[in-house]
């Protein structure tokens, strides 16, 4: 199981789990908005900036859920990271942040060509699609798991 009845109650009762349900779904469409924008110049070489900036903004939301999401996990499971149910989602996690701020750090300290900067996003995003279907595995397991979704055989 997923969440014993404690802290299902505790993931159903704290302000957390309606940020990070409205957080993932952004930071999907930023991601998918940016990722146009990388193709767009790797492809045809236009909307540099564009493409450049909507990482940056991407990394900047990715940032926030992560912190929020370690709220939210202290708040269910009284541990900021690494609660054994999400351990190696936040395992992936870390190498996605990881590789979203090293974008950041090629970026601004101008290191690499713009091309290559914009593979460094692409390996990060890469990763974070990883991490997203990781994710989505334990949202279902959850709604799975979700007495209310359960038959009157599973119960008994």
């Amino acid at each position: 199981m997923l969440y014993n009845e404690e802290e299902r109650i505790r993931r159903d009762n704290t302000k957390w789990t309606l940020v990070q349900g409205v957080l993932a779904p952004f930071q999907f469409v930023v991601f998918l908005v940016s990722l146009g924008f990388v193709f767009n110049y790797l492809l045809y070489g236009t909307y540099e900036n564009a493409a450049s900036i909507s990482v940056v903004i991407k990394t900047l939301i990715l940032c926030s859920i992560m912190v929020t999401g370690s709220i939210w996990e202290k708040a269910v499971f009284d541990k900021y990271l690494f609660a054994k149910p999400f351990y190696w989602e936040d395992v992936v996690s870390i190498f996605v942040v990881f590789l979203h701020l090293l974008y950041l750090f090629v970026y601004f300290f101008d290191f690499l060509s713009v091309d290559n900067q914009l593979y460094v996003a692409l390996l990060a995003y890469f990763a974070y699609l990883v991490n997203a279907v990781q994710f989505l595995f334990k949202f279902k397991q959850a709604r799975d798991q979700n007495p209310k979704n359960l038959s009157p055989e599973v119960l008994s």
